[in-house]
């Protein structure tokens, strides 16, 4: 049955389709993939604790983390593997949920900033369930100063937790209030 011009016009803005920022997870899928395939490569390829120079102020370094970020609670005795991953499955459970009430195309930079974020935490949370600690492998260092070692999960958290200060601040300034003024 051919439908009829009246019939065609009526339907076509119900085939429009707008997109929840769930379309989204193919970068938080990305994240997780690189990550685990970095560990991967780096756990087969250097020894623990060795460092290999990349750039005068970067090495590979294989660590082994027991704790959170920047090796937060690494000194612990255990329980912080469950509250982590706790936290990690709570946080993943959230920004899933946040993501699917959110727009793909217009809130573009706080659906990839939130993807970034879920990848990081859920590659990390791979290696505290599979090993019980982190592997991490990046470390920066500045005149003899060294940053906590980290890997591609935490710099995607780092990446989109920065994405969403600058979308907080876009947001802000769309929101009407010129600059040195405030709302009442």
């Amino acid at each position: 049955m051919i439908p009829s011009p009246t019939e065609s016009a009526g339907t076509a803005p119900a085939q429009v389709r707008s997109f929840t920022g769930r379309v989204w997870l193919w970068l938080s899928l990305a994240v997780i993939a690189l990550d685990q395939a970095s560990k991967a490569w780096v756990v087969r390829h250097l020894s623990f604790h060795v460092a290999t120079p990349v750039l005068p102020v970067l090495d590979l370094t294989l660590a082994y983390n027991p704790g959170a970020a920047f090796s937060f609670l690494a000194d612990q005795s255990g329980w912080q593997r469950w509250l982590l991953t706790a936290l990690a499955l709570a946080v993943a459970v959230l920004i899933v949920g946040y993501l699917g009430r959110l727009k793909a195309r217009r809130q573009g930079l706080l659906c990839a900033a939130l993807a970034l974020i879920l990848g990081g935490a859920l590659g990390n949370l791979i290696d505290r369930l599979r090993l019980g600690y982190v592997v991490d492998f990046i470390s920066a260092h500045w005149h003899g100063h060294y940053f906590p070692a980290f890997n591609v999960a935490d710099s995607s958290i780092t990446i989109g937790a920065a994405l969403l200060l600058i979308d907080l601040l876009r947001d802000g300034r769309r929101s009407g209030a010129p600059s040195g003024e405030e709302e009442t």
